[in-house]
């Protein structure tokens, strides 16, 4: 038996019980290359300077490099045996450790990935009741959302996504939105092991596609949207959404046991049609005319302090009363479809309900405020769909002027980049074009092109528009601040809870929040100083 443990490179390690590679490979259709015979195996890593003693090294081909290559490496730091194709295989025997490595070779090692790496960290998903919420926005939201329902009802509840992961609101470390399979496997694992019964899980189309969920059992799957994004990666919208679908066809082996989807725009009701081809339960979530979802709104209110009073009616026609704590038509689906989801689990409805009324997201509508009299607010929106979105939100709020500052990131989706500027000129009086994330890419080509969409609409439009460049990310918001008066809005967009600024391949720590709160407490000292200064 492994026992449970953290270590630098890999935090944390469940503990978990001795799996023979004999017993993997009868599992996956894999064949056994094992000169001096099978071993078991008590962990598993895709990373050679991650393995620890027992554990399987899964060398897989990558687009640079095959990992196998890195097979040395692996077992120095303890692995036993090593998963991967006939290209790994061959690069195993010619490397110094590899003459009677037992040795897992499959066709096509990652399509079994996700299998392994369940058997190896004992089924975590057997046990745990996995929500899975897949959709371009509102994934990070609505599982928050989730999350504090299913507190609020007394279970122990994990929760995976784009902020991190954390059990029961202590932090865990993890990567990416969704880990890579050996990886989220260990980490469902940790948090059964620690006591969890619930998982809350941000899915996201990388993640379906690559079969980072494979193993995984989703007691539910929840469906938000589908607007541009992540074209660069899927080509078309059509396999983008294809990617989505895999939570809830049929034909797929992540299928959700249970589906819950909105049907505020096309994509949506498409998707209902496909998860209810399966036969499986699937409950509907609608907020305005286009459909009558199982769920939907009867009124919402928006009150002083930025929640909104939200009437709705379930499945059963019954009226219920939602404190929705964000503003937002599109909080509102987020709301509805964690509510629907979460009574898919069986749980105390009532109590359910009331546990999100006082829910924040980091970088989400998140406010600034240090006593000036505009209103400041970070938000993550960096899809055309998400700054119109925020945009209209904000604009309800304000009889005042809107400035926003935002950019686009590099090395993804090149399309959407005049459309960010468009969705910006259309909503605001102020567009400040700056940068996001350019990662290999030159952030003045970036930016031109967001320029390009932001001045297309701003020389059509009967008002004024105010188009500016400010390649500098701190300079922008300071701008920004700086332009607005009593009763404006100040919105920076695109990075939300980040922390760091990705340039030529190096991460700058760089928090919107914290240079935004600078740029708002400069301006009040300043404010301050002349005061002082015409006293004198």
């Amino acid at each position: 038996m492994s026992t449970g443990h953290d270590s630098a490179n890999v935090q944390p390690r469940p503990t978990t019980e001795p799996v023979a590679t004999v017993e993997l490979a009868r599992l996956t259709g894999a064949r056994i290359d094992a000169p001096r015979g099978t071993v078991d195996v008590t962990g598993i890593t895709l990373r050679a300077q991650n393995c620890l003693p027992g554990d399987l090294f899964a060398a897989m081909a990558g687009g640079r490099r095959h990992g196998a290559e890195f097979v040395d490496q692996a077992v120095a730091a303890g692995a036993v045996a090593v998963l991967t194709d006939n290209a790994g295989l061959a690069l195993v025997r010619a490397s110094a450790v590899g003459a009677d490595l037992p040795v897992l070779v499959h066709e096509d090692p990652r399509a079994i990935l996700g299998g392994v790496s369940a058997r190896v960290y004992g089924d975590p998903t057997a046990t745990l009741e996995l929500v899975g919420i897949t959709g371009t926005s509102g994934k990070t939201t609505t599982s928050y959302l989730v999350e504090a329902a299913l507190r609020a009802t007394g279970r122990s509840v994990g929760l995976v996504g784009t902020t991190g992961s954390r059990l029961d609101g202590r932090p865990i470390p993890s990567e990416l939105t969704t880990p890579e399979a050996p990886d989220l496997q260990r980490l469902l694992a940790v948090m059964r092991e620690r006591g969890a019964d619930a998982v809350v899980m941000e899915v996201s189309s990388h993640a379906l596609d690559l079969g980072r969920v494979d193993g995984c059992r989703f007691a539910v799957g929840a469906f938000t949207n589908l607007s541009q994004d992540h074209l660069d990666y899927h080509k078309t919208m059509d396999d983008y959404f294809a990617a989505k679908a895999r939570l809830f066809a049929a034909d797929s082996t992540v299928a959700a046991a249970r589906a819950v989807i909105c049907i505020d725009d096309e994509w949506g009701e498409r998707m209902a049609a496909i998860a209810a081809s399966g036969g499986r339960p699937v409950v509907t979530v609608s907020t305005g005319a286009r459909g009558a979802g199982d769920w939907r709104v009867v009124s919402a209110t928006a009150t002083a302090r930025g929640s909104q009073d939200v009437r709705a009616t379930g499945p059963d026609g019954v009226e219920q009363d939602i404190v929705v704590p964000m503003p937002g038509a599109y909080n509102v689906a987020n709301a509805l479809v964690a509510v629907a989801a979460v009574q898919q689990l069986g749980v105390d409805q009532a109590a359910a309900t009331a546990g999100i009324a006082d829910v924040a997201v980091p970088g989400r509508v998140e406010k600034i405020d240090r006593g000036q009299e505009f209103l400041a607010v970070v938000d993550y929106a960096h899809k055309p769909a998400a700054v119109e979105a925020v945009l209209a939100t904000l604009g309800a709020q304000t009889a005042g002027r809107i400035g926003v500052v935002l950019g686009a990131g590099g090395d993804r989706d090149t399309e959407k980049r005049p459309l960010m500027g468009a969705a910006a000129a259309r909503g605001a009086d102020l567009v400040i074009v700056t940068d996001d994330n350019p990662r290999s890419e030159e952030p003045a080509a970036i930016r031109a092109a967001v320029l390009a969409g932001a001045r297309a609409v701003s020389g059509d439009e009967l008002r004024a528009v105010d188009v500016r460049e400010v390649g500098d990310r701190r300079a922008a918001i300071t701008a920004a601040v700086d332009w607005a008066r009593p009763g404006d809005v100040v919105l920076v967009a695109g990075k939300g809870h980040e922390t760091g600024q990705e340039i030529d391949g190096v991460k700058h720590p760089f928090d919107d929040r914290l240079v935004l709160m600078q740029a708002v407490e400069d301006v009040l000292a300043h404010a301050v100083e002349e005061r002082t200064d015409g006293d004198r």
